[in-house]
């Protein structure tokens, strides 16, 4: 039957296919989604007309998203600006990766590592690569809430006051050393990345539906710092470290700086398909909302995050060295962020394995570690690693 549907589902809307199929005499309506040759997931209503021998006589699909070829250019053009920023960000495609993933999933990105790493080159290269406005914002003590949302400005020509919007009216923002800044400048963040909105003088202004906020930390210096509080922590929908770049990496590194050097520009210049439209993103995010999750894998998610607070039903261990598990902010972080990751794979489907995968950023700035694991020497990514040897897939 699936065979005789696919023209319709292909954009022959609102047609009719003779099926070949004994059912009773009635008239039957079904949500589908419906898998067909390609990259592409439809959803749309399938209408089973029944005569009155007891036969289907037609089919009606009715489709409500976006044509496949459409569905396919978006797929080919955030791969397009994957390639891109690898090409551009040399040795740190962990990176690359997770920052479309947090894109994707309509979620914000913290970066742990040392200086000069490419963390600051990585989301520039981003921002460069759509239409969209970038801004880079350096914490420092001293920095106020006002230099980050705007301010009212008096104009005494006619004595009225008008609001000055700040740096967080862009789309694409570092934060850079965000622990650096004091803990009235981080919640004013870290408002706008939970309600997309900014508050000033009582009155509440929208940010931009396309907003990516990139946080950074330097795990080095630590004086002087005001460390993220785990219930602000939780805002971030993933937690990426990175480490250095390989040797042959690192030698492509000085070979590229060295030709931008002599060419005082950069060397690779953006594809034709890029900078893209910041529609395609918006576009993107719902084709992976449609991304199919198996029951199966949902439960998985959910069982791993319950882990994380009774620990002691797999392992006493475990038990001894969690003093916090994760919140319910992380089962769905997993449910986007899964999606997202399987969408750019190219799968119409989620795997557990994409969920093992994402399990290390999810969970490791969620779960709070006890005194006893910190005695025994035990980081957050060697809890995460027991979890998931203990957890059984569904």
């Amino acid at each position: 039957m699936w065979k005789q549907l696919e023209p319709a589902i292909r954009g022959d809307t609102g047609a009719s296919y003779p099926v070949d199929k004994k059912q009773t005499n009635s008239v039957k309506s079904y949500n589908i989604h419906t898998i067909i040759r390609g990259f592409g997931r439809v959803s749309g209503e399938i209408i089973h007309i029944f005569s009155d021998e007891g036969k289907v006589d037609t089919v009606t699909v009715k489709q409500d998203k976006m044509p496949i070829d459409q569905m396919n250019a978006v797929h080919d053009q955030l791969h397009a600006l994957e390639s891109f920023m690898n090409r551009r960000i040399l040795g740190q495609h962990n990176l690359v990766n997770k920052m479309l993933v947090a894109l994707l999933a309509d979620g914000h990105l913290l970066v742990e590592g040392a200086p000069g790493l490419a963390k600051t080159k990585a989301v520039k290269t981003l921002a460069e690569a759509l239409q969209g406005d970038f801004q880079r914002i350096q914490f420092t003590p001293d920095l106020l809430p006002a230099d980050l949302t705007g301010t009212d400005i008096y104009r005494p020509q006619d004595g009225s006051f008008e609001f000055q919007p700040g740096p967080l009216f862009h789309h694409i923002i570092l934060a850079d050393e965000i622990n650096r800044a004091p803990a009235k400048v981080q919640s004013a963040l870290l408002e706008s990345m939970a309600e997309r909105q900014i508050t000033v003088g009582g009155t509440s202004y929208t940010l931009p539906e396309l907003f990516f906020v990139m946080a950074t930390q330097n795990p080095i210096e630590q004086e002087g710092t005001y460390p993220l509080p785990e219930a602000q922590l939780d805002r971030f929908v993933m937690k990426v470290d990175i480490d250095y770049p390989e040797v042959s990496s690192e030698r492509l590194i000085m070979q590229q700086a060295r030709a931008e050097a002599k060419s005082d520009k950069q060397v690779m210049a953006l594809p034709d398909v890029l900078p893209l439209p910041q529609q395609i993103i918006l576009d993107a995010r719902l084709q992976v909302l449609d991304i199919h999750m198996a029951q199966s894998v949902e439960e998985y998610i959910v069982q791993l995050v319950q882990a994380s607070r009774n620990a002691r039903t797999y392992s006493s261990k475990l038990d001894q060295w969690i003093l916090y598990g994760a919140s319910p902010r992380a089962t769905l972080a997993f449910d986007r962020c899964a999606r997202a990751l399987a969408w750019l794979d190219r799968r119409e489907y989620v795997s557990p394995e994409d969920v093992q995968q994402l399990a290390h950023e999810i969970l490791r700035h969620r779960i709070l570690l006890s005194f006893q694991a910190e005695a025994d020497g035990v980081t957050v990514d060697q809890v995460i690693d027991e979890l998931l040897t203990h957890v059984p897939v569904a």
